[in-house]
C-alpha cells in the first residue's frame, strides 16, 4: 500500500482496528489517502497501522463517546497531517439481544452515545477543525436495521435510523462545503456481526440473491466512492449495500 502516490487527502476513521472500519481504512489508503484510525483496543488499532503502513496511518484509543476522546483524535490527526478532509463514522455497539419491552433504558442510552452521539460529537470537531473553510465529506456507517424492523436487536436498529436521519440533517446544514451521506450494510463478516452468522453461515448467505454475505471491502469500497470526487453531486443518501437482501420484501 505505501507504494501508492498520496493523494494529499487525509481521513479520520473511527471504530477502525478490524472490521468494517478497517475495511474504510484499506480501501483509503490503498487509493493515496492518509488515515487516523480510532478504537478501543490499542494493540489491535498498532497491529492496524503496521498493516496499512506507519507512514500512512496513525491511531487514537478510545471511547468514541468519549467527547475528550473525540478532541484529542481531532487534534492528533490535524498534528499528524495538517488536514480533515473525510471522516467516517463507523464506530458502534449492540449489547443487548431481546425485545424492545424488556429493554433496560440505561443500555438504550449507552447505544444511543455510542452509535448517534460520537457521530455528532466526531461531526462537529471535524467541522470546526477543518471541514467548515475547506470542504470534505462525512460517512455514517448505519445499518438496513435502521431502515425496517429488526427482531431482537430493536435498540441497535433505532440507533440507526436516527443516524440516518441525523445523516440528512448535517447534509443540509453542512451544504455546500461538506457533503454527508451514509452507508447501509447488511450482514457483513466481522466479529461484531458474528452471531448473525456464526454456525449457520450458508443459510444465512442464501437469503441474499447475490449469494453471500458482506465483507469489509464491500463497504470499504463504497466509503471510497462517497469521499471521492466521483460523488460530488451526492449528499444527503443513504447507500443500502446488502447483497440484493432487501428485493426479498414484499414477497409472498
Amino acid at each position: 500500500m505505501t507504494s501508492v502516490e498520496l493523494s494529499g487527502k487525509v481521513a479520520l476513521i473511527t471504530g477502525a482496528s478490524r472490521g468494517i472500519g478497517y475495511g474504510v481504512a484499506e480501501a483509503l489508503v490503498a487509493r493515496g489517502d492518509r488515515v487516523c484510525i480510532t478504537g478501543r483496543n490499542e494493540e489491535a488499532l498498532k497491529e492496524a497501522v503496521e498493516k496499512l503502513g506507519a507512514d500512512r496511518a496513525v491511531y487514537v484509543a478510545g471511547k468514541a463517546h468519549d467527547e475528550a476522546h473525540q478532541a484529542v483524535a481531532v487534534e492528533r490527526t490535524m498534528e499528524a497531517f495538517g488536514r480533515i478532509d473525510h471522516l467516517v463514522n463507523n464506530a458502534g455497539t449492540n449489547p443487548v439481544f431481546g425485545p424492545m419491552a424488556d429493554l433496560d433504558l440505561d443500555v438504550a442510552r449507552k447505544v444511543f452515545e455510542t452509535n448517534v452521539l460520537s457521530a455528532l460529537g466526531f461531526a462537529q470537531r471535524t467541522w470546526h477543525a477543518w471541514q467548515k473553510d475547506n470542504g470534505g465529506a462525512i460517512v455514517n456507517i448505519a445499518s438496513v436495521a435502521g431502515l425496517a424492523p429488526s427482531p431482537f436487536i430493536g435498540a441497535y436498529g433505532v440507533s440507526k435510523a436516527a443516524l440516518i436521519n441525523l445523516t440528512v440533517q448535517l447534509a443540509h446544514e453542512f451544504a455546500p462545503t461538506v457533503r454527508v451521506n451514509a452507508i447501509a450494510p447488511a450482514v457483513v463478516k466481522t466479529k461484531f456481526a458474528q452471531a448473525l452468522y456464526e454456525g449457520r453461515e450458508a443459510e444465512a448467505a442464501a437469503a441474499y440473491p447475490l449469494g453471500r454475505l458482506g465483507v469489509p471491502s464491500d463497504i470499504g469500497g463504497a466509503a471510497a466512492f462517497l469521499t471521492s470526487d466521483q460523488s460530488d453531486w451526492v449528499t444527503g443518501q443513504t447507500l443500502v449495500v446488502d447483497g440484493g437482501v432487501f428485493l426479498n420484501t414484499g414477497v409472498a
